[in-house]
């Protein structure tokens, strides 16, 4: 017994596999994300990896993977911003948001690209009429310390 379809029907499930058949595949394997992200990482590090990545994928292996996969291979490697604008994004979002251990890495990242000191003192600034005084405060303190461990190493010149 032979079912016949009604033949728009079999119009539209040609045109799909038409379609399907021209898009190129999109999905990549876990190992080429984490490949991407691992490349970002050390492009914004100077050529290290990310020692928070690498203490979390000793005890938390999926969470490091995926962070590595996703945000940084996914998300992070994606055109449109720069990197000095995608870290002044991130240093504000982490202050905003009280992370002061997110905020320091990413403006690590940040003095890595070219980021001045002075344009991470405005994103405090700014952060005290989006978050409040006491995360602003707080992501001050952060920046005041990575400010101190950069000149220790730089001989005690201000950073650009």
């Amino acid at each position: 017994m032979h079912i016949g379809l009604n033949p728009l029907l079999r119009k539209a499930i040609a045109a799909l596999c038409l379609l399907m058949a021209s898009v190129p595949a999109l999905a990549q394997t876990t190992d080429e994300r984490q490949a991407r992200g691992d490349a970002v990482v050390r492009s914004l590090n100077g050529g290290a990896s990310q020692p928070v990545l690498e203490r979390m994928r000793k005890e938390f292996p999926f969470l490091a993977e995926a962070t590595e996969a996703y945000a940084l291979g996914d998300v992070w490697s994606r055109p449109g911003l720069d990197d000095k604008s995608r870290q002044l994004a991130a240093v504000a979002a982490f202050a905003a948001l009280g992370e002061p251990a997110f905020l320091k890495v990413h403006a690590g990242y940040a003095l890595n690209v070219g980021v001045s000191e002075s344009a991470l003192k405005e994103i405090v600034y700014l952060t005290t009429v989006t978050a409040g005084f006491p995360k602003a405060i707080a992501a001050s303190q952060a920046l005041a310390e990575i400010f101190a461990e950069r000149r220790a190493v730089g001989a005690g010149e201000p950073l650009p």
